[in-house]
């Protein structure tokens, strides 16, 4: 048994790079690594590692987790600028005793100590598109922030019964500088426990971390509610209980898979996400909220998916 479930249509191009190592019955943290830097590594996908966009200054800041289900090893970077791939240094900062979360420099130190890859990550493509911006908030006035903000994220489940998650972001585009979301938080934007499964968010961080709602999901499963039924409750739960005190919700995308390679999805935006299981070959999913917090799910046509990739090739 085995399985891997990630965020958004980009996660398409890490399930398909990574599952054959579950096939081949490799370590689950081996395989989140592989399909995280995957999609860091693509430079068209504006949220995440190389090409992502930049912040109000026009620097690229990346945030990143990792996290073990099976002894809750946790490593995390928030604030980072040319490191190739953030999801690499987490995953060695999760091995550490002490020091397991580091920020801006001090993570750009540990990982040049440690010998892993700098690059330039913020693109000319990047930077036109902020150039862009510029010009719009110089005729408009108004800069808007919260758009273009997805977290890539995997939970994978190995055939030992071993379990991981990954997150890696640039986090908003036009952000201020130093801003960091729920991503690179544990509760909030991850959890996994190889005992019950793993959760992992993806929207807007400042709602998002208003709640641990990935833990919050894990500690409904353990008191007996299957994953759906977790998720559901932990997630429109709070999102109607926001929007009762605060009058406004952000953009909420969960994903969550458990120990025995169920999957299931929450959100209030239309959202996607790919899945690749051992009765599965890798798929993407399009999820469409509908009243009452429902959610229709349908499979990605063929034809949509090489629209995706045209549309963000522009």
């Amino acid at each position: 048994m085995y399985g891997l479930i990630g965020t958004w249509s980009m996660a398409l191009k890490g399930v398909k790079s990574a599952v054959p190592r579950l096939k081949n019955g490799d370590n689950c943290g081996d395989v989140v690594e592989q399909a995280v830097s995957t999609v860091e590594d693509y430079p068209y996908f504006k949220s995440v590692g190389y090409g992502g966009l930049p912040n109000s200054a026009g620097e690229l800041e990346m945030d990143s987790a990792f996290m073990n289900g099976d002894n809750f090893q946790i490593g995390a970077i928030a604030g980072v600028k040319d490191i190739a791939n953030p999801i690499q240094v987490s995953r060695r900062l999760s091995q550490e005793r002490v020091n397991n979360f580091l920020v801006a420099q001090g993570a750009e130190k540990y990982a040049e100590e440690q010998g892993f890859a700098r690059k330039k990550m913020l693109t000319p493509r990047a930077t036109g598109l902020w150039e862009k911006r510029q010009e719009e908030v110089a005729k408009t006035g108004r800069l808007t922030p919260y758009d273009g903000h997805d977290t890539v994220c995997f939970v994978s489940l190995d055939q030992q019964g071993s379990m991981a998650v990954g997150t890696s972001t640039s986090g908003l585009f036009m952000k201020h500088p130093g801003r960091v979301g729920d991503s690179p938080q544990a509760g909030n934007g991850f959890y996994v426990d190889s005992e019950l499964g793993g959760v992992a968010a993806t929207g807007l961080g400042e709602d998002m971390m208003k709640r641990p709602i990935c833990f919050e999901t894990l500690h409904l499963m353990q008191a007996g509610y299957n994953v759906q039924e977790a998720l559901n409750k932990a997630v429109y739960g709070f999102v109607d209980l926001l929007g009762q005190r605060n009058g406004q919700v952000g953009e909420f995308s969960y994903i969550a898979l458990d120990k025995n390679g169920n999957y299931a999805c929450a959100t209030n935006v239309d959202f996607q996400f790919a899945v690749a299981t051992e009765k599965e070959e890798p798929t993407l999913y399009l999820a469409q909220p509908q009243a009452n917090h429902q959610v229709a799910i349908s499979q990605a046509s063929a034809e949509w998916i090489k629209d995706y990739y045209a549309r963000i090739q522009k």
